[in-house]
């Protein structure tokens, strides 16, 4: 893989993180629509994976430092599509089992452990359970799903690209090419 084209597929993947965060806080301070732990959780997934996309476009790594910077990739996009998942789960459940919201997000990580708060987002409150917003048939949430899922797709394949290329080529100075009998 060329620097060039490494560094415009993270650029390209940093275009559509960011796209994707300024929709979100479009959504929030223009239309007004609050976002919920769950929410915030997937905005600060998407922010790292921007982050990390645009630290490597700058950066432009050779093969092992690309690697790195999909393999991260995939860590900040997997946890960003468990937390769209979960919260799916939570606006399809027939039986809403959630609690109220009774403190602020910054609150509950001032005064709780990071364990105690993870455990809290996941279980869910009333607001992650609201479908405020749609757009053709499809929740906010839901369309969060499917950019991280790309997100994943795209990194899970540049990643394994990189690995694969890397297996079948050699490290030493030796030929890639396999040598006939005949020669």
């Amino acid at each position: 893989m060329s620097l060039a084209h490494s560094r415009s597929l993270f650029f390209m993947a940093f275009v559509a993180g960011a796209l994707a965060l300024g929709v979100s806080w479009y959504l929030e301070f223009a239309v007004g629509l609050r976002p919920c732990g769950l929410c915030l959780l997937q905005r600060l997934c998407l922010a790292l994976f921007s982050a990390v996309c645009l630290i490597a476009a700058v950066h432009g790594p050779g093969r092992g430092g690309s690697i790195l910077y999909w393999l991260t990739a995939v860590c900040c996009s997997l946890t960003g599509t468990v937390a769209a998942w979960r919260q799916v789960l939570l606006q399809t459940d027939p039986v809403p089992r959630l609690t109220s919201c009774s403190t602020s997000m910054g609150d509950l990580i001032a005064t709780e452990p990071w364990s105690s708060v993870i455990q809290q987002l996941f279980n869910g409150a009333v607001g992650c359970a609201q479908i405020t917003w749609t757009l053709f048939g499809l929740s906010l949430t839901e369309w969060s799903l499917l950019l991280f899922v790309a997100m994943v797709m795209l990194a899970l394949h540049q990643l394994l690209r990189l690995v694969w290329r890397g297996h079948r080529r050699p490290l030493s100075g030796e030929s890639s090419h396999r040598v006939l009998l005949g020669d």
